[in-house]
Formats: C-alpha cells, structure tokens, sequence
C-alpha cells in the first residue's frame, strides 16, 4: 500500500499504540551475515544465497489526506508476544538472494531489512516475502511483471519491518503520519509496521500468513503502477488495491490481485 496513510474504517477502531518515546536519527543501515540454506514458506522452496548491498529508485506518494494514518492491511488480531512499540533505528540487511521470480524481461530488484530489536529474523522474512511474490495468484500472473531479491548492488526498492516509532520517524520525513499504527510507502521503502506484520487487523479474519501477503501485494502493486480500487459489489472479493483497513464495504477480504483461475480481481479505481 502506498505512502497513503492506512486508517480503519468508520466502524472500527484502530489497534491500542503502547506508550512511544522520542528518538534521535540514528544510522540506519547494519548488514549481518546469516546462514544461506533453503526454506520452505507457503509451499514454495527458495534457494537463499549469501550477498550484500543497497541502492534503489522511487517517488514517495502522498495520496491520501495526512490525517488518515497509510496502507496497513487486515488481518484478525492474535494473541502473540508484546511487539516492541520502539528499538535500535538500525536495519539487518537480509543476507540472501534469489532466482529471478516472473517472466517480466526486466526484473526489479529487492531487499529485505528488518529493524534491530524487533525480534523478525531478516531472512525468514525475506523467503516469505519471495514466496507471496512467486505465488500464481500474485503481480507475476499477467507474465509481465518479475522480481529479484538481492542482498548485494543496486535494488529498485527495500521491504522494511519496523517499530512503530521507526515507521512513523522515516514515513514522517516525507509528510506521512503513520499513527504508530500502519504502513506505508515512502521513496524507495515499503515501511511496514511491526504490529500490523506481527497482529493484523480486525477487517481480515484469515491467517497471519494471508494477512502479511497482502501487506506485501497492496504495497508493490504501487510499485509496478497501480493505484487505489474499491469494492466491486456485495459479496464479492476486495481488489488487493483496495484500502481494506478502511472497511470492506460489502466485500469479502482478499490477498491476492488474481484469483486462482488467471483474472484479475477489479474494482472501480478511487479518483
């Protein structure tokens, strides 16, 4: 989702913040050596390699007014070990690379990083994240579209796991107010808030798992061109591009931008 800020709907209130505290800027790149081996998430095996790097192109996007918090995804809320609401301002790199994902002729690159202190291992993340990326039902369906994670030289962009604090302080810096509570899309960075990745929210009652796919899918969907959709109808499934935090509208929640069968789940674009 984008650097929109994500808000629950009218009929729902958003998720409890811990008391916050004040932070100083801190350097924000910490590469750490993992162990490369291959992991199996969601039914796909990746062949994780050990590299380094950084770099990266993109434009901030502000879509949406600056007091309605940015993407954040649904997902029901589950009982999980306290997530901290602050932590170091560094960022572990993930320490592995991947097969080129799609059959697009010009792949974009990207990295993984999570905060330190947040507790995410960065290259569990990093194989979760290849595999909501490589599924049949995701960006890579049209055969126009393909993805790269790397861990060394340039990068198109970086999936960030956070604080809320750290969510806030770097959304912040391009005009986005986050609320401690939810993601967003700033430059060449797919924020995510560590509470909204480790709890969900109430507008998505499936797993966790489905929960962080669409996280995933809503904020690249940006990336590759798409803007925001709405619901389509009654009953049927929410567009990934759909803001669902916001309410479902009639919708059924839904993680994926194409349905098992190749078509596209559309809905009227949001001006």
């Amino acid at each position: 989702m984008t650097s929109t800020a994500q808000a629950p709907g009218p009929s729902t209130s958003p998720p409890r913040r811990r008391g916050r505290t004040t932070r100083s800027a801190r350097p924000r790149n910490a590469a750490v050596a993992l162990t490369a081996g291959a992991v199996l998430i969601a039914g796909v095996l990746f062949a994780l390699r050990d590299n380094g790097g950084d770099g990266g192109k993109g434009a901030a996007r502000a879509t949406a007014p600056a007091a309605a918090p940015p993407d954040a995804i649904s997902a029901t809320s589950r009982p999980r070990p306290d997530s901290p609401a602050t932590a170091t301002g560094e960022f572990i790199t993930a320490r592995s690379s991947g097969a080129v994902i799609g059959e697009g002729s010009d792949p974009r690159r990207f990295k993984v990083m999570v905060e330190k202190g947040t507790g995410v291992n960065a290259k569990r993340a990093a194989a979760e994240i290849s595999a909501i990326l490589a599924d049949k039902r995701g960006w890579t369906n049209d055969g126009e579209h393909s993805f790269q994670l790397v861990a060394d030289g340039p990068s198109d962009f970086e999936v960030k796991i956070a604080t809320p604090d750290t969510v806030d302080e770097i959304c912040g810096a391009v005009g986005l107010d986050t609320h401690g509570e939810v993601n967003c899309d700033a430059g060449t960075q797919i924020m995510v808030n560590l509470e909204r990745w480790n709890t969900g929210s109430p507008e998505f009652s499936g797993p966790i798992g489905g929960y962080r796919a669409l996280i995933i899918n809503h904020e690249v969907g940006h990336r590759i061109g798409h803007g925001h959709e709405t619901c389509p109808g009654k009953g049927k499934r929410a567009p990934v591009m759909m803001q669902q935090i916001y309410g479902l509208k009639g919708c059924v929640a839904n993680e994926w931008p194409y349905s098992a069968k190749g078509r596209y789940i559309a809905g009227p674009a949001v001006p």
